[in-house]
């Protein structure tokens, strides 16, 4: 059984193991690891992690299998992109799912769950940035009606970056 709960303050240590964990199993082969460890270390612990929980605009959906958390998402609403000529977008910054769920369908679930929260704030469409490596996730998105637009480097550390698509679904 799933359920999917909005986060809050009180979930940041669930969200830092969850996004530290998933973004090892899904990048951490994508920069030395000193580098991905550093990143790690820094973006994903509580404090980092509650100074995001209260950003304006951002909302964390947890996903819970039988009462364990198997993922997360952040999306922002209202997020401007100069390649998306539209008022009122969405930008999916995260959609992480452990590594043992893979395969089920848990994962479209969430996406599905945020894409209806997403036009239920009368957004017009979606963005996110994806690792160029990630293959699972841009067969997903393009599954899911996104479209490459544009290429962004994303930094991991100060002598790293990894490639990125940009992607973009219209509602």
């Amino acid at each position: 059984m799933t359920t999917i709960t909005k986060a809050d303050i009180t979930h940041a240590a669930i969200l830092a193991h969850i996004g530290k964990k998933t973004f090892i199993e899904s990048h951490g082969m994508s920069a030395p690891e000193k580098d991905i460890n550093e990143f790690v270390r820094m973006k994903f612990n509580e404090a980092a992690i509650l100074k995001e929980l209260n950003s304006p605009g951002a909302l964390f959906y947890i996903i819970y299998v039988n009462g364990n958390p198997a993922g997360y998402s952040k999306i922002v609403l209202n997020a401007v992109h100069s390649k998306v000529p539209l008022p009122d977008i969405t930008k999916l910054e995260r959609i992480f799912l452990l590594q043992q769920h893979y395969g089920t369908s848990i994962g479209k679930e969430l996406f599905n769950f945020i894409l209806r929260l997403s036009k239920m704030f009368n957004q017009s469409g979606m963005w996110l940035y994806v690792w160029t490596e990630n293959k699972r996730a841009i067969n997903f998105y393009k599954k899911n009606g996104f479209e490459i637009i544009d290429d962004y480097n994303y930094k991991i550390s100060d002598t790293h970056s990894n490639p990125n698509y940009c992607m973009f679904l219209k509602y």
